[in-house]
C-alpha cells in the first residue's frame, strides 16, 4: 500500500516536532560557575569555602524540562577557604588525601518539575571515591535567547542541597566541626559557538 499525501506530511510534521522537542546542549561559563559550602566550626563561626573552575554541560530540554540532563566536574583542588592553612589541611591526607587530578563530579539521574522555574534535580555526587545520590533544589533563574555581552543563548540555575562529610569519608572532627554542609550552587551556562 502507498503511502498517501496526508500519511507523508503527518510523518514529516511528527518528525519535526521531534527534532524541535530535542535537548538543547549548554556548556557550562566556569567565570561564572561557583558552589559554595558552609560549616558551623565548634558553634563559634561559620565558615564558607568555594570550588570554581567547572567543566560540563547541560542538556535542556525547554518542552519537557524533566527530559533535561546536566553533568559537571570540577578539580577538588580549585577548592577555595580564604586561609591557605585550612585548605591544605582540608587536602591532606587526614581528610581528602587529594592529589592533582581529583574530580568532584556530579551527573543527574531524575529531574521532577515542581513548578513554572523550578526542579529537585537528583543525581550521583562523586567525591573522595564515593559516590552517593543527592537532590538539588534548582532555580532556573534566567534564559535569554541573546546574552548581551556575546549574542548567545544563555542560561542560568541556582540550586541549593545539605550534604554530610561523613558520607564520603572526610568527616574528621564531626560533630564538633559539624558533618552537615550548606551548599549553594549558581551556573551560568550557554550555547557553544
Amino acid at each position: 500500500m502507498r503511502p498517501t499525501v496526508f500519511t507523508t506530511a503527518a510523518a514529516l510534521a511528527l518528525a519535526a516536532t521531534m527534532a524541535q522537542a530535542a535537548p538543547e546542549t549548554y556548556e557550562l561559563d566556569p567565570s561564572h560557575s561557583q558552589v559554595v559550602f558552609t560549616y558551623n566550626h565548634l558553634g563559634f563561626s561559620t565558615t564558607t569555602g568555594m570550588f570554581s573552575g567547572f567543566e560540563g554541560e547541560i542538556q535542556f530540554d525547554e518542552e519537557d524540562p524533566a527530559n533535561s540532563s546536566v553533568s559537571v566536574s570540577m578539580p577538588l583542588m580549585s577548592m577555595f577557604t580564604g586561609w591557605e592553612k585550612r585548605e591544605a589541611d582540608i587536602l591532606s591526607d587526614e581528610f581528602f588525601g587529594a592529589e592533582p587530578g581529583d574530580m568532584v563530579t556530579f551527573t543527574s539521574t531524575d529531574i521532577e518539575v515542581t513548578g513554572e522555574n523550578t526542579a529537585i534535580i537528583t543525581g550521583d555526587l562523586t567525591m573522595n571515591g564515593i559516590t552517593k545520590s543527592v537532590a538539588l533544589d534548582t532555580t532556573m533563574t534566567q534564559k535569554s535567547e541573546s546574552h548581551p555581552m556575546n549574542n548567545r543563548p544563555w542560561i542560568g540555575f541556582d540550586a541549593t542541597t545539605t550534604l554530610k562529610r561523613t558520607d564520603f569519608g572526610v568527616g574528621k572532627y564531626a560533630p564538633y566541626v559539624s558533618d552537615e554542609l550548606q551548599v549553594e550552587i549558581s551556573i551560568e551556562a550557554g550555547k557553544p559557538e
